[in-house]
């Protein structure tokens, strides 16, 4: 099930409405970030967790969810605000099974955004990245499984060229990927490289602040040490 997220174009299509948003730095998640995948989905409020999970996830439940991610056989990615707090991400399972017995390679979107970060664009950029890595992986189509009121999640869909199949409460959306090719490769490459660039100066950024957060400290201390030793 996928979380609201922001409407914007995919790579699919394009426009000029696309121009909005800035780049984004997706990194890829890896076991070691199960601590904060867990925090993120636990900072989600009922109505959330019930849109992205389809049903209202309990604590427990989502600590399950986060344990049991695999993530050598699916992808997991994040965007971390200056902070290094995970402010939105998105699962891409892979394998999915193709309807009709169809051999087609077929992966599921899902995606959450904290409640303070939306309106920028998150949820649509880890759209675009998915379907970019999806197909580097060869796969055929994208599925994402989402309440019929996530109106903003089937709108991005819609807007990349899914076709939707709605039913009842629940809706499909179905999205047909285009081959691999160099310059996918090199854009997924180039992404990476990246995010992982902005990842490591913000981690500088923030162990700088620590530091002069530390400094400050110390010369509070010194200065009612001072004042204590002069009275």
């Amino acid at each position: 099930m996928s979380q609201p997220a922001e409407v914007s174009s995919t790579p699919s299509s394009r426009d000029a409405s696309s121009s909005r948003w800035s780049w984004v730095p997706i990194r890829s998640l890896a076991p070691r970030h199960r601590e904060r995948i867990a925090s993120h989905l636990l900072s989600l409020d009922t109505g959330d967790r019930y849109l992205r999970f389809g049903y209202p996830a309990t604590d427990a439940q989502i600590a399950k969810y986060v344990d049991l991610l695999d993530f050598d056989h699916d992808e997991v990615f994040g965007v971390f605000n200056r902070r290094l707090e995970l402010i939105a991400m998105a699962h891409l399972a892979h394998g999915q099974t193709a309807p009709e017995g169809r051999h087609e390679a077929m992966s599921e979107f899902g995606v959450s955004v904290a409640a303070h970060a939306r309106g920028r664009g998150f949820g649509a950029r880890l759209f675009e990245h998915a379907v970019l890595h999806a197909r580097n992986r060869g796969v055929h189509k994208l599925l994402i499984h989402a309440l019929s009121e996530n109106t903003a999640m089937l709108k991005i869909a819609r807007n990349a060229g899914a076709v939707v199949e709605r039913d009842g409460s629940e809706s499909q959306a179905w999205l047909r990927l285009p081959p691999d090719t160099l310059a996918s490769h090199f854009e997924q490459l180039m992404g990476e490289q990246a995010a992982e660039m902005d990842y490591r100066l913000k981690r500088h950024a923030s162990q700088v602040r620590v530091f002069m957060d530390t400094i400050e400290e110390v010369k509070t201390h010194l200065n009612k040490t001072s004042t204590f030793v002069k009275d």
